[in-house]
């Protein structure tokens, strides 16, 4: 997994749960991670991510989909201030989400090859929703779903995520739908 994620995750749990559940965390997980920030230069192993996210719901007591509903959310900041260059300033939440793969991600696997970010194909419901067909042998859709809330939050809108689809219940693919709301 690439190193910004790695990087992000180390700064979401120090600056969620302090520095002490992150060393704690770090230790039980046996992830070949730093203590320090990560660099962002580096791709780390996934199970090493998937270890301190298991790690992480252990030590604050959640679950894994919540660490990484909650990771998302926090990741979502950096992503857009790292490939701002990337984005239409006229852009909102659903412009972002719907393009996302064309944009960001298609740059991300030209640059560094490793990385491995998931493929995504995504569609315009309507003015208010956007459909993502979500499809990873690292089934991390959670991780998806607080992206697309942490998206909405950058840009001060309201939105609603479901997934009528999931590979945690079985299915072959995961269909989240971010949807706008009026709050």
């Amino acid at each position: 997994m690439h190193g910004l994620i790695a990087n992000q995750l180390r700064s979401f749990a120090v600056t969620r749960h302090g520095r002490a559940v992150w060393l704690s965390a770090l230790a039980s997980s046996g992830a070949a991670l730093p203590e320090g920030p990560p660099p962002m230069d580096v791709n780390y192993p996934d199970e090493a991510i998937v270890g301190m996210v298991v790690a992480l719901a252990e030590e604050t007591a959640r679950t894994p989909t919540e660490v990484l509903e909650d990771f998302g959310e926090f990741l979502a900041a950096a992503l857009l201030r790292v490939y701002a260059p990337l984005v239409e300033k006229e852009w909102r939440t659903l412009d972002v989400i719907e393009h996302v793969e064309e944009r960001i991600h298609t740059a991300v696997r030209l640059r560094d090859p490793r990385a491995g970010p998931p493929y995504l194909s995504a569609r315009r419901l309507s003015q208010a929703e956007v459909e993502v067909d979500y499809t990873s042998p690292r089934r991390l859709c959670a991780l998806a779903v607080g992206i697309a809330r942490g998206v909405a939050t950058h840009y001060g809108e309201s939105v609603v995520v479901g997934q009528s689809e999931c590979m945690h219940r079985g299915d072959a693919r995961c269909l989240i739908q971010v949807t706008l709301t009026e709050e």
